[in-house]
């Protein structure tokens, strides 16, 4: 015979389960850790309640199944006795009790008997006890899920556990006596915790095996066994009295003629998964004194989960007491009594030994860092919401550190990481989508680059001989005014074709910046002194840095400020105000050139700093100052932004960009500045 430790009552399917913490929520005894997301039932600390069972919406727990096993016994030489447990009219509640037992007699049981009459013989063992040992406290043993649960987490108890046997047991000692040691017994009920009492190695002979009002239709439907195909057929003796009472709560108290005084207080009651654990701590506790604690697992055993009703509470519990009600009625007194007195010696004794499951519980140091891990640093965030499957925030650390659980259960913490994992699944989308746009940008950039600097170089040499030529001609022709007008406009056109390019192969070159420690305050000065400023223009200079120096190209620098102011101010044709504000920090240095211009359309922005893009009249821009300005700055390793406006209706008109340059270190070469081009679009068009 196994032992019953050992017997996985209840396994997870495990493709079946999804992870809902329901079960592990409703486990008195906390038997189911999580491992990787699933369930498991851990079979040394499992009491056999069902409640893991009972609550699973997925069908993702399978009880222990013992129809093989009780198929064997039927097919075998020795005879067979089916034990009903009394709450057998909550499972059959469209037949009479005499179909349920033609049933049985069909699948070929030998004796059909009910338990009730055990439960007798155990409730007035109970009555005898308490009026007998005043001085003792006992927790009643009728539920096995109780007594499991306190061998393992009560263990202290386990000398307060009362030495009587349950009326499976008792019951099953009646027939051997009666009807010899080779009877096979099979309890048939509503209970999971009856398989582990009846493989327990305590009670080695009493009961063969086990099967749940569950496993019996599915027995009865293979075979195709129906009430109205089988001969009504009574219980074998002997027959039982007020035991039927036995799966109701209570129901043992009233059978043993046991007073529930409220003014007394000898005798308390409690089912449940939430009350039974802790009316057994406090009775361990000695918080209340009462001599008999009459516990049960469910809500009395018309609730166990191995019935197939789905009838609510009250309706079983009228079941069961209309059916013990009708069976009053046929039992003859005498009968009935001289059953009694015929098993008053039956011995039905036990014992109990200690089977310590408790898991140390950690230090307020281990769980304060369980609790960090999940995100809980203050009592503000302990939420207790209990989705974990544990009652508080406390008790889920106390579980992971056991091994019972894992930080992922706790659905706060599981959102706060989502949420952060989105977030950053969105930023690296955001990044990817620039450097594939930067990608773009720098293969349009570097075939324009090639472009230009072909064309400059196929240009300058004729257009340098074209000046020379013009030069000769209108030093030769001095005198003749016509002519010198003539050629005055060849050389000014050359001229302007020499300047473009010029900035056609300053675009194309590649170079790099040459850093040092410089007075950015006093280049801003410079520049502005240097450009022409109409009379209707006023301009500002806002310095307000604590430390103006930087490390900078200061030449590159002043090309930048020259191309941005000069474009600020052919923006504000009617006049208005330029300001050149310069900001700081530890670690970079800010300017913002800012005009009350025209303002930039909404439709440009995106192509500003694409080469050859200009919104000046024909002839007198050529498109690439800003993508010069675009390519010093980011070979500086900084940043250019665009904010504009042209939309009187939205308020003043007016662009401002801004440089944000590093205060110091390495600048990039040629490779960052051409990689950094359409990013940096990408970043205008955000700043904007």
């Amino acid at each position: 015979m196994k032992s019953a430790a050992n017997i996985p009552l209840v396994t997870t399917i495990k493709e079946r389960c999804r992870v809902c913490f329901t079960c592990v929520r409703e486990c008195p005894a906390k038997a189911i850790r999580i491992v990787e997301g699933q369930a498991d039932v851990i079979c040394n600390r499992c009491i056999g309640c069902g409640n893991c069972v009972r609550v699973c919406s997925q069908n993702a727990k399978r009880v222990l199944d013992s129809t093989g096993e009780v198929e064997a016994l039927l097919a075998g030489d020795s005879k067979v006795a089916a034990l009903l447990a009394p709450s057998f009219p909550v499972e059959f509640d469209d037949c009479e009790y005499e179909r349920v037992v033609g049933m049985l007699r069909a699948l070929g049981f030998d004796y059909v008997t009910e338990v009730a009459f055990g439960a007798d013989l155990v409730a007035d063992r109970y009555r005898k006890l308490v009026e007998s040992t005043r001085d003792k406290r006992f927790v009643a043993t009728t539920c096995p899920s109780i007594v499991a649960y306190v061998q393992r987490y009560q263990p202290e108890l386990v000398k307060s556990l009362a030495p009587i046997v349950s009326p499976m047991v008792a019951m099953a000692r009646v027939l051997h006596q009666r009807h010899g040691a080779d009877l096979k017994v099979v309890f048939i009920g509503p209970c999971i915790a009856k398989k582990g009492e009846a493989a327990s190695d305590e009670l080695p002979d009493d009961v063969q095996s086990v099967l749940t009002f569950a496993e019996l239709q599915a027995m009865l439907t293979a075979r195709n066994i129906t009430p109205e195909s089988v001969e009504p057929s009574d219980f074998d003796p002997p027959h039982a009295r007020y035991g039927g009472l036995f799966p109701v709560s209570r129901g043992l108290l009233q059978a043993a003629n046991i007073s529930e005084d409220l003014v007394e207080g000898n005798v308390a009651v409690a089912d449940g998964r939430v009350d039974f654990p802790e009316a057994i701590s406090e009775f361990a506790a000695g918080f209340f004194e009462v001599r008999l604690l009459e516990t049960l697992a469910c809500k009395g055993c018309i609730m166990g989960p191995g019935t197939t009703n789905q009838d609510p509470q009250y309706v079983r519990r009228c079941r069961v007491s209309s059916y013990v009600r009708r069976r009053m009625q046929k039992v003859v007194e005498a009968q009935w009594s001289a059953a009694m007195q015929e098993f008053s010696a039956l011995d039905l004794n036990r014992t109990y030994r200690p089977d310590d499951q408790r898991i140390a519980v950690p230090s307020e140091d281990q769980i304060r860092e369980i609790m960090e891990r999940m995100g809980k640093f203050s009592p503000g965030d302990e939420l207790n919401c209990g989705a974990c499957g544990y009652e508080t925030c406390r008790e889920h650390a106390i579980a992971i550190y056991k091994g019972l659980a894992e930080t992922a259960m706790c659905l706060p913490y599981t959102i706060d990481q989502l949420a952060t994992t989105i977030q950053d699944l969105n930023e690296s989308n955001e990044q990817l989508a620039e450097a594939r746009s930067a990608l773009v940008q720098s293969e349009k950039l570097a075939s324009m680059g090639q472009l230009a600097a072909g064309i400059a170089h196929e240009l300058n040499n004729p257009l340098g001989i074209v000046l020379m030529y013009a030069h000769i001609l209108k030093d030769e022709f001095g005198q003749n005014l016509q002519m010198q007008e003539d050629l005055k406009m060849i050389s000014e056109h050359a001229d302007r074709c020499k300047k473009i390019v010029a900035g056609l192969l300053h675009f194309a070159r590649q170079n790099k910046v040459l850093l040092e420690s410089v007075h950015v305050g006093e280049v801003i000065e410079r520049v502005l002194r240097a450009n022409t400023v109409p009379e209707n223009v006023q301009v500002r200079f806002e310095n307000e840095t604590s430390d103006p120096m930087a490390d900078i190209d200061r030449d590159q620098m002043t090309q930048v400020l020259t191309n941005l102011i000069g474009n600020a101010l052919a923006a504000m044709p009617d006049g208005g105000v330029l300001t050149v504000r310069l900001t700081d920090d530890d670690d970079r240095i800010t300017f913002r050139i800012i005009d009350t211009g025209t303002g930039i359309k909404k439709e440009n922005l995106s192509r500003i700093f694409d080469p050859f893009f200009t919104t000046k009249q024909l002839g007198v821009g050529t498109g690439l100052g800003l993508a010069v300005t675009y390519g010093i700055v980011k070979m500086h390793r900084g940043d250019i932004r665009v904010e504009s406006n042209p939309d009187p209706a939205k308020g003043p008109t007016g662009t401002t960009f801004t440089i944000s340059l590093p205060r110091h270190g390495q600048a990039g070469g040629p490779e960052t500045a051409e990689m950094s081009i359409g990013s940096g679009a990408e970043e205008e068009l955000l700043g904007a």
